[in-house]
């Protein structure tokens, strides 16, 4: 269970400076005299001419294509009421942070000191032209209602009340699963609503869309179930679901009742009103911050209740944060005019649909778990999950462009990778290779096949089309681990023990190693290991790739493939290297894992097989081999070893684009090589960088890792006969995926060669 901060850690986090949590970072260059003409005068005359005489030039000119406004008069601030604009802005500077951490969407706060509905409509009016969407915030009802609706009627962009559309299409997306796991039909089911405000109005609404019927349907508020007899007594908005009933309290409303959705106050359900629902009740207790019936208090009366809430703390919450960042991303990139049912809908729909996916296993250890699957437990995707942009905006843009609302069509395949580089540079280099392996998918064997972490890689790439994966195990444990995590999939095992192939196996083994030190009895018994019998499939081209070392150290996984596989000819060692992605920028470090002390034929063996790798990426490699010494400053044997390395290089490879020995910051800092050291082979500054030894190198990388938050993708082996994968131990799904992805494209240019 998370921590809950404390007053004082609150008010530091947002005190600390900058004070507030949002600030304004440039995006174009502005060093310079020239670039400050670019920005302003004189040169920013241009852009606005051209917008004066073509309106719709400003998304192309200006930020406005990724900018939504988020205004507020703080009449409604979840948990604290009407504290007025001024208190109201953590909050929307917090809903800024979302927007761009989430859906990488620019979020302006504007905070209106205006409580008059009309004028507030007036004031979001005027300054639309500022913003490609309003994203409405903390604004009491029914006021909300009416400003939306102006403002949809006399706006050409999307306008969105987060309290009503965000609560109610995230709750619909529970609601959906949770009505599966119940084994229920929307349409027949009984739906009990506590509170009338904004959001509980907008849940029915869209409850209704999604298939609910109305009639089904009780709303309360504070003097209970609003009945035909109380019609006339509240407003338009809660009128619109009176109904003829007898029941009276929300107690008699819950009873036989299928799901209650709860956003009101904390406590108001009891735990005998639980009991009186019926079978398998699905119970959304939203209010915050306490709910208006704790899971363990539902749950002590009811072992088969399917529980949601709105906190973090517990399973299935419904949070908006899953929403608006990514409906607000799909709607800004089709340049919608509106956000309609539809896209609401679809956006529910695909957070459906993507709780039912594998999770990935970094998403479940944030919330403390070592694996999350679709359940009870699991309803609706968590708000880390890096797959939720990827699903929820493609949806949404969809949507937009099948109801005519959007203004700009696009390639929804395209766009999904678009939005795979916006999660940063590691997804974006790793797309490049993704879309090769699936263009030809290799055989690739995984030794470790009845381990649940190797058994999940597997499905996605066999799902997926990147690769054709075989899993050396035991067929029955393997089968019993899909069931387990719920995995639908046919997937290629072979019991090595049992397999017809393993006396063919045999005799290779015996072969190739009997002068050196293994008999055939040995090598009979060595067949029955995963490791050997994967590495002889490779060998003997019955697969492309084999991988193992998920559960073993890095050495004990290797040694197997050196000794069945070997060496490319004209290769004396392998080496393996890290792909390391900072923001924008992408490095291959190496040798980071397996030489401990390289001579200079080692050096320049490691460069050219790093090169090959960079290439693999797409990347046009400029080799850096490192040294405490440029160019010759210190005659010591160790950079000397380094600059022998470069001659060498130069020899068997000319084209490549290689110099050393150099220092770190003379090999990456474009400044120091051009003004310091001109007769540089680079021409900009290297993105291979080659370490002098094992210490360097994998010392380098670890600190980058953990000091820098730069990404490493790897570690990659090279210099093997056939493509190998050592994984490293504890290694994600997503981890294996990627290296199976980039041995498989490493397959493929071997059979194109």
């Amino acid at each position: 269970m998370a921590k809950k901060p404390s007053k004082e850690e609150a008010l530091e986090y947002h005190a600390r400076h900058p004070a507030g949590k949002t600030g304004v970072v440039p995006t174009k260059p502005s060093r310079t005299q020239a670039d400050l003409s670019l920005a302003y005068t004189p040169g920013v005359a241009e852009p606005c001419r051209v917008i004066a005489q073509d309106p719709e030039a400003v998304y192309r000119y200006t930020n406005r294509a990724n900018t939504v406004g988020i205004i507020s008069n703080g009449t409604a601030v979840l948990g604290l009421g009407d504290i007025g604009p001024a208190a109201s802005k953590p909050v929307m500077e917090g809903k800024a942070v979302l927007f761009k951490r989430f859906g990488d969407v620019n979020g302006v706060d504007v905070e209106v000191q205006e409580d008059d509905p009309e004028k507030l409509a007036d004031v979001v009016k005027a300054i639309a032209p500022t913003f490609g969407g309003i994203n409405l915030e903390d604004i009491k009802a029914p006021d909300c209602f009416l400003v939306e609706e102006r403002l949809r009627e006399e706006l050409d962009i999307p306008v969105f009340h987060d309290d009503q559309h965000g609560t109610a299409i995230i709750a619909g997306a529970a609601l959906i699963n949770a009505l599966d796991v119940a084994g229920k039909e929307i349409g027949d089911v009984r739906i009990v609503f506590s509170g009338a405000g904004a959001a509980a109005i907008a849940c029915a609404r869209f409850f209704e869309d999604l298939g609910a019927d109305p009639g089904k349907m009780l709303m309360c508020d504070s003097r209970g179930v609003i009945t035909e007899a109380r019609r006339e007594s509240v407003n338009p908005y809660k009128a619109q679901f009176a109904r003829e009933t007898e029941a009276e309290s929300l107690a008699d409303a819950l009873e036989d009742a299928d799901v209650f959705i709860g956003v009101s106050v904390g406590g108001i359900v009891s735990q005998e009103m639980v009991a009186s629902m019926a079978p398998n009740p699905i119970v959304m207790a939203m209010a915050n911050p306490d709910p208006e019936i704790t899971p363990e208090d539902a749950a002590a009366v009811r072992d088969d209740v399917i529980m949601a809430t709105g906190r973090s703390d517990y399973p299935n919450q419904v949070n908006n944060v899953l929403g608006f960042p990514f409906i607000f991303r799909g709607a800004l990139d089709v340049r919608a005019k509106a956000i309609n049912t539809e896209m609401k809908a679809a956006a529910a729909k695909a957070l459906a649909e993507l709780a039912r996916e594998d999770v990935p296993d970094h998403v479940a250890r944030a919330y403390g778990q070592d694996h999350l699957h679709f359940g009870r437990d699991y309803l609706i995707p968590k708000p880390v999950d890096p797959r939720v942009l990827l699903w929820v905006a493609p949806a949404v843009a969809r949507a937009a462009i099948e109801t005519g609302v959007a203004r700009k069509e696009l390639d929804l395949d395209a766009y999904v990778e678009e939005l795979e580089r916006r999660q940063g540079k590691a997804r974006a280099m790793m797309r490049v290779v993704l879309n090769k392996a699936r263009s030809n998918p290799k055989r690739v064997v995984f030794a470790e096949g009845n381990n649940h972490t190797i058994i999940r890689a597997a499905v996605q790439l066999q799902e997926e089309g990147y690769a054709q994966p075989i899993l050396l195990g035991d067929p029955d444990r393997v089968q019993a681990a899909l069931d387990h995590l719920g995995l639908k999939a046919k997937l290629t095992v072979i019991d090595p023990r049992e397999d017809d192939r393993r006396e063919a196996y045999t005799e290779f083994l015996f072969e190739k190693r009997k002068r050196k030190g293994i008999a055939k009895s040995e090598a009979r018994r060595l067949t029955r290991d995963p490791n050997y019998f994967g590495s002889c499939m490779v060998a003997a081209g019955d697969a492309d790739v084999f991988m193992a070392g998920l559960s073993s150290h890095y050495p004990d996984a290797l040694r197997p493939a050196l000794q069945v596989i070997g060496t490319r000819p004209g290769v004396d060692r392998v080496s393996g290297l890290y792909m390391m992605t900072l923001k924008d920028e992408v490095y291959f470090f190496a040798d980071t894992t397996v030489n401990i002390e390289p001579t200079s034929e080692d050096l320049a063996e490691i460069s050219l097989q790093a090169a090959e790798v960079a290439r693999r990426f797409n990347v046009d490699p400029r080799v850096a081999l490192l040294s405490f010494s440029n160019f010759g400053s210190t005659r010591h044997a160790n950079a000397k070893k380094v600059a022998r390395a470069v001659e060498l290089i130069h020899e068997r490879s000319p084209e490549l684009e290689v110099d050393g020995e150099m220092q770190a910051d003379t090999a990456v800092v474009e400044e120091i090589l051009q003004d310091t050291y001109p007769f540089s082979d680079l021409t900009g500054p290297a993105n291979v960088l080659i370490f002098p030894d094992l210490e360097a190198g994998n010392i380098a990388y670890k600190l980058l890792q953990r000091l820098a938050d730069a990404e490493a993708t790897g570690p990659i082996l090279v210099g093997t006969d056939k493509p190998v994968m050592i994984l490293q131990r504890g290694d994600a799904v997503e981890e294996v995926v990627d290296l199976a992805a980039i041995a498989v494209v490493e397959a493929q240019e071997r059979d194109a060669s």
